[in-house]
């Protein structure tokens, strides 16, 4: 390969001409398998006469080329790899890390360093035994820059490696490693110099990364020892306690946060609360991980914790007194454990004579308005209102650690801190500050709002203090106040307040409603909220909006439109919900706008997800615009709304769905999945309340059946009761169309034989095969043959009962369809496959669970009534001997079955009674009135708790399988529960009624079979047959009346 034609093309490809570049891009790709190049491109990145652009532009290509190829599973190529050949391999193991050495910038040694990470993941140790000698000359060496590469490396070698389970490679690269790094870190630390040069700051961030990165999922023996935890710590507390020359660091305060230094003390507080949260905090931990850490942890809490407390406490006072500086994520790491510390008992003892000087000189600021909250407010209001409409949204932020500190506090040391809280905020009210300070209590007073509603002690003062301290500030100068007048009072409306003066409840009405028409965005969005919270609360605010209503909606629609708000369509929901009347003239309308908003989301996310982001480490870092997704996706539910309003009026239901299927198939299209979900919501909605597919639909069944064999295999349970919908309801079409009758014959086969798809998607396959037999009874014979057959290569290899039920229902739904011909399949298709079929179908009859449900019941019924009546000549000869129990085996069923009617009965009866009970929630999530400090053990810790356990059986679950051990598993049958929404022909078909029939024609049928079928009854099942008999004549008898 010519070292100057390809360094052209790499040039060629940022150039401003699009057709220059991609002639370049595809001139690299056909080059990509050839010998040598790998090797030459090595050589142009490391080449110091070839421009920096072009050197870079190499190195994207050489980790893309390596993250695709340098693996190829020979079981399962993929079309776009072309594996790299082994002299290429060795010639980039031996050169990668002295390029890494002489890398002329970040961005190169960034892609040189993924790279390394692959070939690491997939060669180290066994083809590549020589590379940690070469890391520990490079960490020996004088020269920085090999130093620098040494660190690098060691942390790459770290990362490929750092969620691996149950491996012994990770716990020897830190026993090798982090000796050596700790000592270069401490001693560049002792020597740093106090100029802006970034070598010793650099050097210590990698080295603070890697060791953060080494205990994402364990802490090895190791480091927990004595050895390695008094030098590391000792390293740690000194970066944080470090005071940096303003020389050192930009002036700049967002560069500054990006600056080296800053980025080495960041990962310094992030280690320290790391090894306190997941292994350092024995009142936490998971049993599940005592017998690792139990020991570890009582000596960190003991030893440790207590002096990171004491040195976080000094940090905030000096950031507090303006003594210091201290970044964002600095900010949060403290604040993140403080948050910790609250729920032991022995790190509350040290935060618990603090608490009131935190909540008062760093949370209560930091929920003030600021400057940079003015800033946000005039330049970008739509985020504004995102991060205080939810102050997590920016998750490691420190607004989100103190309020997560401040909720903490409130809900588990309940009775020591939430009256001083409250009473702090109310001092700073009765003061009469300056409205950013205002501002400040009224925040802290909605972020406490669920908790002072629950509060026996103060929840009765809230309605005094709504009309003292939050309805005047609808009327001030500041706008910023009038938005947080309205999230108080949408916040304790929300958590229950209920105004006992009407007059109080008018006047925060009036001022809310005069808010939604503010000039300041943040304002409207907030009132909107809080209107939104009075008509669900208040018969009285529902009756005076109920005019109005319609301009609601359009502000809301707006509102919307403009900031791609998902809360905004929690509000349009519950405003449809409660407006459905008043809302049916515009229905079309309000979907057509909605539909409009949808598609626009649904390409700007599309757009977004087009970024190559080819790794894990890229994906995870990446933030592609997902808000555009979750705003489409909340758009969607709205529409769901809408449909679910207007399903009292066909006529409109039926004009809506025109509206509607054109985003459908605009998803469908272009694969959107992260969308499809909400689509099928749809789609199942519509189909099921008109009951019926109209012709536009019907592409959405094509494209349906497009996505599950290419893109959207793994989404069958999405796509079922759409699915079910269109055999359902579509019986006509699907008897005039043998390809769509192929379509889910082939649906239900890849369901079954699909190496990509598990039981849950192979029960969802029987469950469409079960539809097709029921609703085109005579009009899939030909499909009989192939539906017996798989659903036979299931019962060796189904492990759930689950499974095992639902494939038993498909071959019994064969039967009922056509039994003469289902019997003869099944003698056909093996000397013992018709008996088996039948011991296993009565083993089920006879006992009592594998059957649960009314439907398994009657299926079973109605499938021997069918048999009662087949001609005797066409029951095969391999189960003639006992098919006489057809009728003992329908009159056990017969005995459970009016049980499992009542128990299907009692289920819809508390279904309908839920939505009663939902409101209702446990005071004791949000308060802790325990008197005693003791160790807190909340839902949190319980859910910590139940995912540590959960993990621990899934390894333990994997070892066994890995080494050839039973792995079944009882705990994951769970049981079978009615499916409430499920529809069917025979719903409407009587067993009793069928029962009587049946055996009367068997009985002229078959008189020996009946004969020996009815002698052969125990007594108790011959009483049975004559109450059975009784019900049908009275059955029959009511039948008649009615029609």
């Amino acid at each position: 390969m010519d070292p100057q034609t390809l360094t052209n093309l790499f040039a060629c490809t940022f150039s401003p001409d699009p057709n220059v570049q991609k002639r370049a891009e595809l001139e690299i790709r056909k080059l990509g398998g050839q010998e040598g190049l790998i090797t030459t491109v090595l050589a142009i990145i490391g080449n110091d006469s070839v421009d920096l652009a072009t050197r870079q532009a190499a190195a994207v290509y050489f980790k893309n080329r390596v993250y695709s190829s340098y693996f190829v599973d020979a079981a399962a190529p993929r079309p776009d790899q072309v594996p790299i050949p082994v002299s290429d391999r060795n010639h980039l193991k031996a050169s990668v890390l002295p390029l890494i050495a002489s890398s002329p910038s970040r961005a190169i040694t960034v892609q040189l360093a993924g790279a390394l990470k692959n070939v690491v993941a997939r060669d180290f140790p066994e083809q590549w035994p020589t590379l940690a000698d070469d890391v520990k000359k490079l960490l020996a060496s004088g020269n920085v820059n090999e130093v620098h590469a040494g660190c690098v490396t060691a942390l790459e070698m770290v990362r490929a490696f750092r969620f691996r389970q149950n491996n012994d490679i990770l716990p020897k690269l830190v026993e090798e490693f982090f000796p050596t790094l700790v000592n270069i870190a401490t001693q560049a630390l002792s020597n740093a110099p106090a100029g802006p040069s970034q070598d010793v700051p650099t050097i210590i961030h990698l080295i603070l990364k890697t060791y953060s990165t080494s205990i994402i999922l364990h802490l090895t023996p190791h480091q927990q020892g004595t050895e390695s935890l008094v030098p590391w710590g000792r390293l740690l507390f000194q970066v944080v306690n470090l005071q940096i020359p303003k020389e050192a660091v930009p002036e700049d305060e967002d560069e500054r946060e990006r600056s080296e230094w800053w980025k080495a003390k960041k990962w310094a507080y992030k280690i320290l609360g790391r090894l306190f949260h997941r292994f350092g905090n024995p009142s936490q931990l998971p049993s599940s991980l005592q017998k690792d850490y139990g020991a570890f942890a009582q000596h960190f809490v003991s030893t440790y914790a207590p002096e990171i407390f004491k040195i976080y406490l000094q940090q905030i006072e000096l950031f507090v007194s303006g003594q210091a500086w201290l970044s964002k994520k600095c900010q949060y790491r403290i604040f993140t454990f403080f948050t910790e510390c609250v729920k032991p008992k022995s790190t509350w003892a040290l935060l618990k004579p603090h608490f009131e000087t935190l909540v008062s000189s760093y949370v209560f600021p930091q929920l003030s308005f600021n400057p940079a909250k003015q800033e946000q407010w005039d330049s970008d209001p739509i985020e504004f209102v995102r991060t205080t409409v939810d102050e997590f949204e920016a998750f490691d932020s420190p607004v989100s650690a103190a309020t997560s500190f401040l909720f903490s506090l409130a809900s588990n040391r309940t009775k020591s801190t939430f009256l001083p809280i409250l009473g702090f905020i109310n001092r700073v009210l009765q003061s009469k500050p300056a409205a950013p300070q205002r501002y400040g209590a009224l925040n802290m007073t909605a972020a406490l709002g669920p908790f002072i509603m629950r509060h026996p002690d103060v929840k009765g003062n809230m309605e005094q203090f709504m009309v003292q301290h939050v309805l005047p500030e609808f009327a001030a100068a500041e706008s910023y106040m009038r938005a947080v007048a309205s999230e108080v009072l949408g916040t304790v409306i929300k958590a229950g307040l209920k105004f006992s003066n009407e007059q109080h409840l008018h006047q925060h009405f009036t001022a809310v409603a005069a808010a939604i028409d503010d000039p300041e965005l943040p304002v409207r969005v907030h009132a909107c909220l809080a209107l939104t919270e009075m008509v669900t609360d208040s018969q009285s605010v529902r009756t005076a909006v109920a005019p109005q209503v319609g301009k609601v909606i359009q502000t809301l629609l707006k509102l919307s439109e403009e900031t791609d708000l998902d809360i905004l369509n929690h509000c349009m929901e519950s405003m449809v919900d409660t407006y459905q009347t008043e809302l049916l003239p515009v229905a079309a309308e309000l979907t057509a706008r909605l539909c409009e908003t949808y598609a626009r989301l649904a390409k700007d996310s599309q757009v977004a997800d087009e970024t190559d982001a080819i790794d894990l480490d890229s994906i995870m870092d990446s933030d592609a615009n997902e808000e555009k997704t979750f705003a489409a996706m909340g758009v969607a539910k709205t529409i769901s709304t809408v449909v679910n309003a207007v399903d009292s009026s066909p006529e409109i239901l039926a004009q809506i769905q025109e509206i509607i299927v054109p985003i459908v198939v605009l998803t469908l299209e272009n694969k959107l999945l992260d969308l499809l979900d909400n689509m099928y919501d749809l789609v199942d909605a519509l189909t099921y309340k008109l009951r019926s597919i109209s012709p536009s639909m019907w592409p959405v069944f094509e494209l349906t059946y497009k996505l599950f064999k290419s893109d959207a295999v793994d989404f069958l349970d999405e796509m079922l009761p759409s699915l079910d919908n269109f055999v359902s309801f579509g019986t006509e079409m699907f008897k005039a169309r043998p390809d769509y009758r192929q379509m889910v014959l082939d649906i239900y086969q890849t369901s079954i034989t699909s190496d990509h798809l598990g039981e849950n998607d192979a029960v969802n396959g029987c469950k469409l095969a079960e539809s097709m037999l029921l609703n085109l009874r005579g009009h899939i014979d030909d499909a009989l043959q192939p539906i017996i057959t798989t659903s036979l290569s299931v019962i060796p290899k189904a492990n759930t009962a689950a499974l095992t039920l639902a494939n038993l229902d498909v071959l019994v739904n064969a039967v009922l369809y056509n039994p003469a011909a289902a019997l003869h399949i099944l003698e056909q298709a093996g000397s013992n496959v018709a008996p088996e079929f039948f011991s296993k179908w009565f083993e089920a009859i006879n006992t009592d669970t594998r059957l649960p449900r009314v439907h398994d019941k009657k299926l079973s019924i109605v499938a021997l009534c069918a048999l009662m009546e087949v001609d005797p000549s066409a029951v095969p000869p391999s189960i003639q001997e006992g098919f006489h129990n057809i009728v003992s085996g329908a009159l056990k069923l017969f005995q459970a079955y009016p049980k499992a009617v009542q128990a299907r009965q009692e289920l819809e009866a508390a279904y309908q009674n839920d939505s009663d009970d939902e409101d209702d929630e446990d005071d004791s999530k949000y308060l802790n009135m325990n008197e005693e400090d003791d160790d807190v053990w909340d839902e949190d810790s319980a859910y910590v708790e139940m995912l540590a356990n959960e993990g621990q059986r899934l390894r333990e679950k994997s070892a066994k399988a890995e080494n050839g051990e039973d792995v079944s598993d009882d705990d994951d049958d769970e049981d079978i529960e009615e499916e409430l929404g499920y529809i069917s022909p025979l719903d409407t078909v009587d067993p009793y009624i069928q029962f009587k029939q049946a055996l009367t024609n068997f009985q002229m049928k078959n008189a020996q079979g009946y004969q020996l079928a009815t002698t052969s009854l125990t007594p108790e099942l011959q009483t049975l047959l004559m109450e059975v008999m009784r019900i049908a004549e009275e059955h029959a008898a009511q039948a008649a009346t009615q029609s």
